[in-house]
């Protein structure tokens, strides 16, 4: 049978397609110099292949954590490196996070994720951690954390516990990212990628945008992500939210159109993914939110807060889903009791589909 005789056959020969893990730099850059209006319908035109472009993941971010981090990331108010002026928090009780937890669902949230201000974690807070991440399941949301990094054995207690999503962000090229982190090297957290992936879990990995870096620094963290073996399943596009006290605080703003075109070559060269738009959002009005949406945004953080930096209040957010006809994406959590080990069944496939025969899900 041609594919022309069977459009079905033809659309899944398209999705194959798609998916590349070989881009080239040069390739990337292309996508960027692009007419602006050119490079939003191919991005649209790719989402409607893998979404429905009037649907949006809500996600609930709660930071489990606050403060006291040993890194030096120069974005970051959370490093005990730098004079912010926010509070240090230790870890919360189970029961106030899955108290948390019970409030972002009723909100409408879909997935709930648990920050930690970690280097990495320390084996004397995994029992909490892992028994946050089962309460969170047991409400029905989808379950995702960072923690910083992790070794394989603790990749696999996560994965054990039925932890759906681990965020770990690139941030920036391999080339710029040396004037932003010096405690933790690229390589650390492609490792921490490897142990998410070995383990069985799902990725959130993405980057942040606007500080300093120059065209081809976006395309480099572009580039990274979409040449991993598998791509994340949710990649974070963050602007860079500067805070008193921190080295970037008197960063210069980023072009906003230069933030739209890297949130439509993300869903280009990352099609099956989510692409988030992340933090920065508050200092967005609706029409940029419009227009990332249109550039195949499709996954926002709900609430006042993003970890410890101000989110777009709940309602506004809702406000405008209406006035644009978006719906929050609705996803079933699927359990599967007969299950030996939870990690290898992908939540928004029927029980028994194994999460690693579904790209980019």
């Amino acid at each position: 049978m041609s594919l022309a005789a069977n459009p079905g056959l033809s659309r899944a020969a398209s999705q194959v397609e798609d998916i590349r893990h070989d881009w080239s730099r040069k390739e990337v850059e292309a996508l960027y110099a692009l007419p602006f209006n050119d490079l939003l319908f191919q991005a649209q035109s790719i989402h409607r292949r893998y979404f429905d472009p009037n649907q949006v993941q809500v996600s609930t971010l709660l930071s489990i954590k606050t403060g006291a981090c040993p890194e030096d990331c120069a974005y970051c108010p959370q490093s005990t490196r730098y004079d912010t002026g926010l509070e240090v928090e230790k870890l919360m009780e189970v029961e106030k996070v899955l108290e948390q937890a019970r409030a972002a669902k009723s909100s409408g949230a879909s997935r709930f994720c648990m920050g930690a201000a970690w280097r990495s974690p320390k084996q004397r807070d995994m029992p909490y951690v892992i028994a946050m991440v089962k309460g969170v399941r047991e409400l029905g949301l989808e379950s995702c954390m960072t923690l910083g990094m992790l070794t394989q054995q603790q990749a696999d207690e996560l994965a054990d516990a039925g932890l759906d999503y681990y965020n770990h962000n690139l941030d920036t090229s391999p080339e710029y990212y040396g004037d932003v982190i010096t405690t933790r090297t690229y390589q650390d957290r492609l490792e921490t990628l490897d142990h998410v992936r070995g383990a069985g879990m799902k990725v959130c990995s993405g980057g942040i945008v606007g500080m300093g870096e120059q065209a081809g620094d976006r395309a480099g963290l572009l580039q990274q992500l979409a040449n991993l073996p598998r791509h994340p399943e949710s990649v974070p596009i963050n602007m860079l939210v500067r805070v008193e006290g921190t080295p970037l605080a008197d960063q210069e703003d980023l072009d906003p159109f230069e933030f739209i075109r890297t949130i439509a070559v993300a869903r280009i060269m990352m099609p099956a993914s989510h692409v988030r738009l992340s933090a920065g959002r508050e200092s967005m009005n609706e029409q940029m939110h419009a227009l990332a949406y249109f550039a195949g945004a499709n996954s926002i953080f709900y609430g006042e807060k993003l970890l410890t930096t101000p989110n777009p209040e709940s309602n506004s957010d809702m406000a405008l889903f209406a006035r644009l006809g978006i719906t929050p994406e609705q996803r079933q959590i699927e359990q599967a009791p007969e299950t030996p080990n939870p990690r290898f069944y992908d939540a928004a496939s029927p029980v028994g589909t194994p999460a690693t025969a579904r790209e980019g899900h």
